[in-house]
């Protein structure tokens, strides 16, 4: 039998190379929505980060019929109130770069003594008919005043790490994976694969199994 198929549902290629690294492991065989034709965006208007990794993850196993995982991950920063939250991507507007993202949250902070901030890191595992598998971690760090690094995507350069003295866009990717929110999430999912082939297995419509088994 062919190994099952999960779909990343994002386009990201950073996200997509760093999740596919996590899980080299296991025995999925793992895509993402650039291996398929265009599929009409997922709405991402939840309130938490849950809500969005479930609609991104359902809706994707709806339209392609596969097992789909997506990731809702963002910054939180209690000294503006949780801020930017589900909305770290577009932070600084609809189709802000992590540059621009970075700048406005540095504005944001000018003054601000209490730097703390964590990123929160949400995976979802949906199948077409509508259950899913929640897993979930944090990462604590403190926001820096300047940008520093070049590795990474999004807020790396400006979140200090103080275990590593580093910010993100500091640390070796293999580093990073190790101790961000993502890589805790998706070790949690590594050391679980069995019991979520399983899942997949007892779940998923039989016929869609067969139809990609040949």
């Amino acid at each position: 039998m062919k190994p099952t198929q999960l779909v990343l549902a994002t386009f990201n290629k950073g996200k997509s190379q760093e999740i596919k690294k996590l899980l080299k492991d296991s025995p999925l065989q793992i895509k993402d929505l650039t291996d398929f034709g265009p599929i009409p965006p997922v709405i991402e208007d939840g309130e938490t980060f849950d809500e969005n990794a479930y609609k991104k993850a359902s809706f994707t196993a709806r339209v392609l019929g596969l097992p789909a995982l997506a990731d809702d991950s963002g910054l939180v920063v209690p000294a503006l109130d949780g801020a930017p939250g589900i909305f770290s991507a577009r932070y600084a507007g609809e189709n802000a770069t992590d540059q621009q993202n970075c700048i406005k949250l540095l504005e944001q902070m000018k003054g601000v003594n209490d730097r703390k901030a964590f990123f929160v890191c949400v995976v979802s595992i949906a199948i077409p008919t509508g259950p899913a598998l929640t897993y979930e971690a944090q990462c604590d760090g403190i926001i820096t005043e300047t940008p520093s690094g070049e590795s990474g995507f999004g807020y790396d350069p400006i979140f200090f790490y103080p275990p590593e003295n580093k910010t993100f866009a500091n640390l070796s990717p293999d580093k990073k994976n190790e101790v961000s929110h993502r890589g805790k999430v998706f070790l949690e999912i590594q050391s679980e694969i069995d019991k979520i082939l399983v899942w997949l297995e007892q779940n998923m419509p039989r016929q869609a199994i067969m139809e990609h088994s040949h």
